[in-house]
């Protein structure tokens, strides 16, 4: 009998906050956080963000852990899922064999997930990138998944070496995933939009030939090097 363990799912993140946090990019929400909650070596795959027209992927995590090459697991969360999860797949960063491809992409997109997230495989690359759903991987493989177990659904997984627990706060764009407890949701977006705001007096301030750098002289020494003169 294959074996896949489920634990209490996680109350999911007001649609709200979401919409917010989809106009926010991930380096201002990874500012907020301390630099230190991103899930850097999983890229997008293809054009698959194209749909979110500059808008970032949000959505609550629905957490899987499983043995790697395995998806069985996979394939009973993408039942559980609600409208607004992400699909959040901890396959121990092995790539040989993918998790899921274009199939179980259109499956979660009709369901009303909001995205997918693969610390392993998938492929069907080209169909995947052409229909605009995010999902983002550590590589491709054309070698298909097995399906014999054992897995954990809604427990925590480590995403590219970040604990995600279920029901956290996923956010990704083109330059990676961000992950926010969800207990921090509220406290990450107000740190996140003033990084925005700030930023955005930043440009005007470059544009005008005003930036303030006056901060760098103090926090260094420079040490001047003469070359020799015979050199």
């Amino acid at each position: 009998m294959n074996i896949v363990r489920v634990h209490d799912r996680a109350e999911p993140i007001d649609p709200e906050i979401i919409q917010r946090f989809a106009e926010l990019p991930t380096p201002a929400v990874s500012d907020s956080t301390q630099r230190s909650t991103g899930a850097t070596a999983l890229r997008p795959i293809g054009a698959s963000l194209s749909s979110l027209a500059g808008k970032s992927m949000v959505g609550t995590a629905l957490t899987v852990r499983t043995r790697p090459g395995d998806n069985l697991a996979v394939h009973i969360a993408l039942d559980m899922g609600r409208p607004g999860d992400i699909l959040v797949v901890d396959a121990r960063g092995e790539t040989t064999n993918a998790i899921l491809g274009e199939l179980m992409t259109s499956y979660a997109e009709t369901k009303g997930f909001h995205g997918i997230v693969v610390d392993g495989a998938v492929r069907d690359h080209d169909p995947i990138s052409s229909a605009g759903f995010p999902v983002f991987a550590r590589g491709i493989s054309h070698m298909g998944p097995y399906k014999s177990g054992p897995g954990e659904i809604h427990g925590t997984a480590t995403i590219g070496g970040v604990p995600i627990e279920d029901g956290d706060l996923i956010i990704g764009d083109a330059d990676g995933i961000v992950v926010v407890p969800a207990r921090r949701v509220h406290e990450v977006l107000e740190l996140a939009e003033a990084v925005v705001e700030k930023e955005e007096g930043q440009r005007a301030d470059i544009a005008a030939g005003r930036w303030d750098r006056s901060w760098i002289a103090p926090s260094v020494e420079l040490v001047r090097v003469h070359e020799r003169a015979d050199r």
